[in-house]
Order: C-alpha cells, then sequence, then structure tokens
C-alpha cells in the first residue's frame, strides 16, 4: 500500500470534506477533521491541513488537491486562476474528456473525449445527460447508445496487459491518464476539424502543472484547457464523456468475464478478492495479468484466499 501527504489550506480542506461527503467515516483519530474513502484510497485530514492518502491510488488521489508538499510555491494557485473553467462554460461549445476504471482491479481503463456544441445542450439534457455516479449501469447503457449517434468523441482503452507492462517500467497511473486523456482529445481535434472548440475540459485528476510534465516531448493543446474537480456537473461534455467511458468499460468487463469463465465484479472489495482467487485457483495467478490491475493489494488478498482454500 502507498501514501501521500499533502499540506492545505482550510477553505480547501472544506472542499475536500464536501467532495468526499458520500464516503466520510464516523471514526476521528486524535487531530483529524475527517476520514473517508474514495477511488481506493483511505483520507485522513487532520487540523494541522496535513492529508494522509493510503492505498493503491494514493498518489494520484492527493495530486487533486496539491502539489508534494516540498515543491509547494505559489505556482499552483496561479495555475488554479489560469486553468479554472469560465463562469459561462456550461453554455459554450465545449470538448470534454473523463475516464472509468482506474480503482477498479478488474477491467481496462477506458477514456472519452466528446464534443458538445451549445446547440445540442438541449438535446444531451433530454437524452438524460447528466453526472454518471447518479446513473445506473442500464441508464448508461441506454443513454451512451444514443450519444453515439449525436456527438463525435473518441475511446481509447487501455487493456490490462499494456497497463502492466507501463506500471512494472514504473509509469504511475497518472502519467498514463494524462497521455491517454490528450491522445483522446488530439484524435477528436482531427475529428471535427476545421472546427474550433471553445474550449477543452477535463475532469481533474492532477495538477495542471502535473498533467502538462506527464506530456513533456508530446504535442498538446494548452490554451483555453480548462480543469475541474466534479467537471461532469460543470458541462454535458464531460459527463457525456463519462458515460461513453462507462458504456465502453461494461462492454469490456462483458469481454473479459467470458473469458475468464465467472462473472467479474466491479471495483477493489471483498468479492472482487474472493473471484481473483477462483480464477487462481481455476488458471493460475498469471492468468491476472491480463484481467487486472497486476499491482493492486487485491493480488496478495487473493493469493492468500486461494492458499487458504487449497489446504482444505
Amino acid at each position: 500500500m502507498s501514501n501521500a501527504v499533502i499540506k492545505i489550506d482550510q477553505q480547501t480542506m472544506l472542499k475536500m470534506k464536501t467532495y468526499y461527503s458520500s464516503g466520510l467515516g464516523s471514526k476521528l483519530p486524535p487531530g483529524a477533521v475527517f476520514t473517508a474513502k474514495a477511488n481506493g484510497c483511505s483520507i485522513t485530514a487532520y487540523k494541522s491541513g496535513k492529508v494522509l492518502f493510503q492505498g493503491n491510488l494514493a498518489a494520484e488521489e492527493a495530486s487533486k488537491w496539491s502539489e508534494p508538499e516540498k515543491k509547494a510555491t505559489k505556482k499552483p494557485s496561479q495555475q488554479k486562476t489560469i486553468f479554472s473553467p469560465p463562469p459561462n462554460i456550461s453554455s459554450l461549445s465545449i470538448i470534454g474528456s473523463d475516464e472509468v476504471g482506474t480503482g477498479d482491479f478488474f477491467g481496462p481503463i477506458t477514456v472519452v473525449a466528446a464534443y458538445v456544441k451549445k446547440e445540442q445542450i438541449p438535446l444531451l439534457q433530454e437524452l438524460g445527460v447528466k453526472d454518471s455516479k447518479h446513473l445506473n449501469d442500464t441508464q448508461i447503457i441506454a443513454i451512451a447508445k444514443d450519444l453515439l449517434k449525436v456527438i463525435p468523441y473518441s475511446l481509447l482503452i487501455l487493456h490490462n496487459e499494456k497497463y502492466n507492462q507501463l506500471q512494472s517500467t514504473g509509469m504511475s497511473q497518472g502519467k498514463m491518464k494524462a497521455i491517454l486523456h490528450n491522445q483522446a482529445i488530439n484524435k477528436l481535434y482531427d475529428k471535427i476539424a476545421p472546427e474550433e472548440p471553445e474550449g477543452i475540459l477535463i475532469d481533474q485528476f492532477a495538477e495542471p502543472s502535473l498533467y502538462f510534465k506527464h506530456l513533456s516531448g508530446k504535442s498538446f493543446k494548452r490554451e483555453k484547457t480548462f480543469f475541474s474537480t466534479k467537471a461532469e456537473g460543470i458541462h454535458l461534455a464531460v459527463a457525456a464523456a463519462s458515460i461513453l467511458a462507462r458504456y465502453a468499460f461494461l462492454k469490456e468487463m462483458d469481454r473479459l468475464s467470458e473469458k475468464a469463465g465467472v462473472t467479474l465484479p466491479k471495483g477493489a472489495g471483498a468479492k472482487v478478492d474472493e473471484a481473483a482467487a477462483a480464477i487462481i485457483l481455476k488458471k493460475g495467478s498469471p492468468a491476472l495479468k491480463e484481467l487486472t490491475k497486476f499491482h493492486f493489494a487485491n493480488t496478495e488478498k487473493a493469493e492468500k484466499i486461494a492458499a487458504k482454500k487449497r489446504r482444505r
């Protein structure tokens, strides 16, 4: 399990508590303001302004809120101003991008960039497009099938074999996501050319400086590129991208379930460990490298469960 510590001000801490409200814990350690669980991480915020992230995606989750403590300068606050969405962004023609599957043990990471013109916003509202967290999988599938017909988009799937290969070389999940978002946005730009969107909105998973650092040596759009957490609620382009990414993820999960011979559960909880143990017993640990993000702690847990079952 990895961990990360950041230092934030009180205003950011209040924002964090609101952001993680659905996963807040009831028990607080001494000196803590709140605890929460989200995206496979345990989060503990202290009165001192320090926040501890623990879990497989600790660094990525922490980077949503701050650069590492030792690098803190005035730059991040300036960047927040530069890359914050304008007040009228919800009414503009925007490319939005989002990803799904980063915290799931089984299944790939899917990233979608979607272009929604201002004239299409009422249509998307009519189709039921909104924050995918408020939609079940059945609703997502139905809405996605309509979206595929009405908006241009670009989909990228990072399959587990490639994910595990990149991770084994030391590449962080944050860098993988930055590269995927950038590729999807560039491909979509080519698709809609010569039309120019009025901006790009990325569902924020890292500070802008870190995002662009990950893209060093690559071609990317910097002008009129905006970042925001909970971007699905800011512009329907991001909500549409999230729905299409989820739809692609669900299709991939069905494909992998058929390959594995069992229904693969989503997330990274106890049911996932049990399913992974069943696969180990049936096909051996190497089979997980094609089905999972192998470096997750679930691998070790599943191997222990499988070992216990073998001894019975």
